[in-house]
């Protein structure tokens, strides 16, 4: 498994896209790397633990790290210090997540988890665009190296093909025939 990892919230659909372009173009003949993703810090509560106890030996992290952050916010103070972080009170959130980065990525290599640092200078639209291209062209020459067209999708047209003739589309008549009688509905 190669898990991409992103500090970042609003980086959520784009570590959906990256599983889509890995799984797409290397997960074919049984090669390739499983892609899932997280979101830290949000999954460390949920996903951390397994990655943490479990992961040794079944995957690796790919995190991807913005050195500058323009939608920086300062921690406020809160009343009554509550939840005890008023120590935190007057620091930008971005120093917050590169501490739960970098202990996470302490925590995950003590307990045996590989870890790549993808570091972005800044997330703006020129430094995404730049690591769309570098994630594209990893991929394809991964895919080569696997011995897979990166470029073709036979999974996909599978099931494409049978969600087709399920619906009823035009010229899936005799497979939809076949498969409705595969899932015991004629």
């Amino acid at each position: 498994l190669e898990n991409f990892i992103s500090f970042e919230p609003d980086m959520a659909m784009f570590n959906e896209w990256i599983k889509q372009l890995f799984g797409e173009s290397e997960g074919k003949d049984g090669k390739g790397l499983f892609p899932t993703s997280c979101i830290f810090s949000t999954d460390l509560h949920s996903l951390g633990q397994y990655i943490q106890e479990s992961g040794a030996g079944l995957m690796f992290e790919t995190v991807i790290k913005f050195n500058e952050c323009d939608d920086d916010y300062v921690i406020g103070e809160q009343e009554g210090n509550l939840d005890g972080l008023n120590f935190l009170s007057g620091e930008k959130m971005s120093l917050v997540n590169d501490k739960a980065r970098q202990g996470t990525l302490l925590a995950h290599t003590e307990g045996g988890v590989g870890n790549l640092i993808l570091e972005v200078e800044k997330k703006d639209a020129a430094n995404i665009g730049y690591l769309i291209y570098f994630l594209e062209k990893a991929c394809a020459i991964s895919g080569y190296i696997l011995g897979v067209n990166p470029f073709n999708q036979p999974g996909v047209e599978s099931y494409k093909k049978n969600m087709f003739a399920l619906l009823g589309k035009p010229g899936y008549e005799s497979e939809k025939e076949n498969l409705e009688k595969q899932l015991g509905l004629c």
